[in-house]
């Protein structure tokens, strides 16, 4: 039995521009990994032919890396091989990156504010509660930038690099918590059981 919980927090302030806005946040919970991202892709195929893109109006979407995304990766690329989504006038940006420079943060943030925004950003949550690579603690109007990473993200990465933690990175491009709150919708992902 799919249990889905609605929380409403009707009154916010939103302390960047000083202006009463209305937050509301959206809790779904289903009974398995497979269903949640299910759940997922049909969300963001929804939101991206309801939008309905064209040549001079780009559906832009930011997503995440990591295990949580992949059943929902799947089942879109299922969809668009189906023929039930087009991602021809879709732009992208990962929620993190490894880099080397410094200048990618602020060409990618750049990027954003010339594709108008991001529509709908998706996230997951990594095993010590980080969103992108902001690590528990980051400001929540920081931007996108290089970020040290924490040892427990270090670690859960090590599976994309053979599991050989001297081949991880130790610094990444994330974007900021105030780049993913700029966005026009979030949604964050989390699953307590985790793909093999």
């Amino acid at each position: 039995m799919n249990v889905v919980k609605t929380f409403f927090f009707p009154l916010g302030l939103d302390f960047l521009s000083w202006k009463l806005c209305i937050t509301v946040m959206r809790l779904v919970i289903l009974d398995n990994y497979d269903l949640a991202s299910e759940w997922a892709a049909k969300y963001i195929c929804n939101r991206i032919i309801q939008f309905k893109p064209g040549q001079d109006r780009y559906f832009t979407l930011g997503l995440p890396t990591g295990s949580t995304p992949l059943g929902c990766y799947k089942k879109l690329i299922e969809y668009h091989k189906n023929g039930d989504l087009s991602f021809k006038y879709v732009k992208t940006f990962n929620m993190d990156e490894y880099v080397d420079l410094e200048a990618e943060c602020d060409a990618f943030e750049k990027k954003i504010k010339e594709a108008g925004g991001i529509d709908l950003f998706v996230g997951g949550i990594g095993p010590d509660g980080h969103i992108a690579f902001n690590e528990p603690g980051s400001s929540l109007v920081s931007r996108t930038r290089l970020k040290t990473l924490a040892m427990d993200t270090i670690l859960a990465n090590a599976k994309y690099f053979d599991g050989d933690l001297s081949k991880v990175p130790t610094m990444a491009l994330t974007v900021g918590v105030g780049t993913v709150m700029d966005a026009r919708e979030v949604r964050i992902k989390c699953s307590l059981m985790f793909p093999l």
